[in-house]
């Protein structure tokens, strides 16, 4: 068994609740994820034998303890830079519908195989005592973590809450585990109707920003009925054919398992911020969704023309159901609709390369950050199998950053303040004289300040309005 190797202060409270007649037991993923190796993120405590009022005394000879929840007491403390939650052992009982529909009270007299088999997984279900070194393991979770198998603690109480269903998709991904059959079974007839957005989106961001390889949790997702149950348009691209000379690996589902999997090498890669992060990852799972409803067989060719623009209906019901639009003030939606739509985009220039011009990529710099798209696009590419190649998307950034647009087309030369100084009066001539300039900086017919006031002066000669005084000066 790996070292846990915890914290002096974090022993230290243990050790002060042991003298006060408890015992404090680290609890839930923090013991799982030492048992697999990876390093502490932070501490949940679970405290027997005291009472809530005792407890947050204690607690508090070691800092604020900020205090959480409605029907159950969890303290919050910070310890040296570590975020501690100390909680009683808890019953609950279903009284309703949904995540809310608990009644849960903290009871410091429970066993510890009482306390565990309100947890969701029996890997989730362990306990370490910190004082005494002893891993405490009423359900097997330490065996079925060493197998890779992922299991409920109590098929009787599972179905209480319906999320657990949504953990089984992310954990399965994460940490790469097979879901039990009868566990499976048991998920598949749970309904989730009443899962409310932000609970769906916890999940599926977990998937997204955790996973190594995320098409693990979305093949789970489609054997657990998650995706028919919640993403219908994703459920189309099982069994959607595609050309084979261009798709060797099979259908839009696999294909897009692929591509997903690429997705998430790419962004860590390039380590991107999280909104970021989780715009690329959510473009590339969304980019072939308008291809079910575009296949054709045409000439012994499957094609699925314009599926890249019949996607965007799809895409925003899915990101409707996740509830997605800003993340860290970052336009998600907007972006993923616009990498969704022009994700065909760099393979096409490409292809046309002698004839595509720098104003071509500066207008589509306007549309979407080039760079996100290319790493979409990237991973499209490489998510078909043995004839996967990123020519293409390589030579479309390497021109994009040559023309300093992989993130933003070039800001406008002539504003509407350099017209009002030279005595243009606001109004419609105004936004049209300022859109025809900007026009002529993309195709980069205009390149300074200057050149860009003679162009105006030039634009409004020719419309008639010479007696406006721009004109004359």
């Amino acid at each position: 068994m790996p070292t846990f190797d915890v914290p002096e202060e974090i022993l230290a409270l243990c050790r002060t609740i042991r003298d006060a007649g408890g015992r404090a037991l680290l609890v839930g993923g923090g013991v799982r994820d030492r048992l697999l190796g990876l390093p502490w993120k932070d501490f949940d405590l679970e405290v027997y034998g005291i009472p809530a009022e005792e407890l947050k005394a204690i607690l508090e000879r070691f800092g604020p303890a900020s205090t959480v929840g409605e029907a159950f007491t969890v303290y919050k403390l910070r310890l040296d830079g570590w975020e501690v939650d100390v909680s009683l052992p808890r019953r609950e009982s279903k009284r309703g519908r949904g995540h809310r529909g608990f009644f849960i009270v903290g009871d410091p007299t429970l066993s510890v195989e009482e306390a565990a088999r309100r947890r969701d997984f029996t890997i989730n279900a362990m306990l370490y005592d910190p004082l005494t070194e002893d891993l405490l393991d009423p359900f097997g979770g330490q065996e079925d973590l060493r197998r890779r198998i992922l299991r409920c603690v109590d098929r009787r109480t599972f179905p209480e809450d319906s999320l657990r269903v949504l953990r089984a998709m992310q954990l399965s991904a994460r940490f790469e585990l097979e879901i039990e059959p009868e566990t499976l079974e048991l998920c598949r007839q749970i309904d989730l109707d009443d899962l409310p957005s932000e609970r769906i989106w916890g999940e599926m961001e977990k998937l997204l920003l955790h996973a190594q390889r995320p098409s693990i949790g979305l093949q789970a997702a489609l054997e657990l009925l998650i995706i028919e149950k919640l993403f219908p348009d994703l459920k189309g691209l099982v069994g959607c054919p595609q050309d084979p000379i261009w798709h060797p690996e099979g259908d839009v589902w696999t294909h897009t398992l692929l591509a997903v999997d690429e997705a998430a090498r790419l962004v860590r890669e390039h380590r991107l911020p999280k909104e970021k992060w989780l715009t690329v990852m959510l473009a590339v799972l969304l980019h072939d969704v308008g291809k079910p409803l575009t296949t054709k067989v045409e000439g012994g060719r499957i094609r699925s023309l314009g599926h890249e623009e019949v996607g965007l209906e799809p895409s925003q019901r899915v990101l409707d159901r996740l509830n997605i639009h800003t993340i860290n003030g970052y336009d998600v939606r907007g972006q993923v609709l616009a990498l969704v739509a022009h994700h065909l985009k760099p393979a096409q220039f490409y292809k046309n390369r002698e004839r595509i011009t720098d104003g071509a990529f500066r207008r589509l710099a306007a549309r979407c950050d080039l760079e996100l798209l290319y790493l979409v696009a990237k991973a499209d590419a490489l998510g078909r199998g043995p004839v996967s190649t990123a020519e293409a998307e390589e030579w479309f950034i390497a021109r994009a950053r040559q023309l300093g647009v992989e993130h933003a087309p070039p800001r406008p030369l002539l504003l509407g303040r350099h017209l009002l100084q030279l005595g243009m009066a606001p109004g419609p001539e105004m936004g049209r004289i300022l859109r025809a300039v900007y026009e002529l900086q993309l195709d980069g017919k205009v390149t300074t300040l200057e050149e860009a006031l003679q162009a105006a002066r030039d634009l409004l000669r020719r419309s008639g309005t010479s007696e406006t005084p721009l004109a004359g000066r």
